[in-house]
């Protein structure tokens, strides 16, 4: 049971840790959500988003720092 608390304790932290740089990020004017290729569509009431172009830029800067994580762990 307590290794449920050590993951939900680190799940939690890894969740502030975003949290506080999608606040730098929008201090710094990052236009994620609003780049070219992000779709949106507003209606009376109603708003759908789909950050397409977003989320393909947040996997590449992903996968490139695991990869040179595990590069330098070898």
């Amino acid at each position: 049971m307590s290794d449920l608390g050590r993951i939900l304790i680190y799940l939690g932290l890894l969740l502030v840790a975003i949290g506080v740089a999608f606040i730098l990020l929008s201090r710094f004017n990052v236009p994620l959500g609003r780049l070219p290729g992000d779709l949106s569509w507003r209606g009376r009431g109603w708003s759908v988003s789909v950050p397409l172009a977003s989320s393909i830029l947040i996997s590449v800067v992903l996968s490139l720092l695991l990869w040179a994580i595990s590069r330098f762990r070898r």
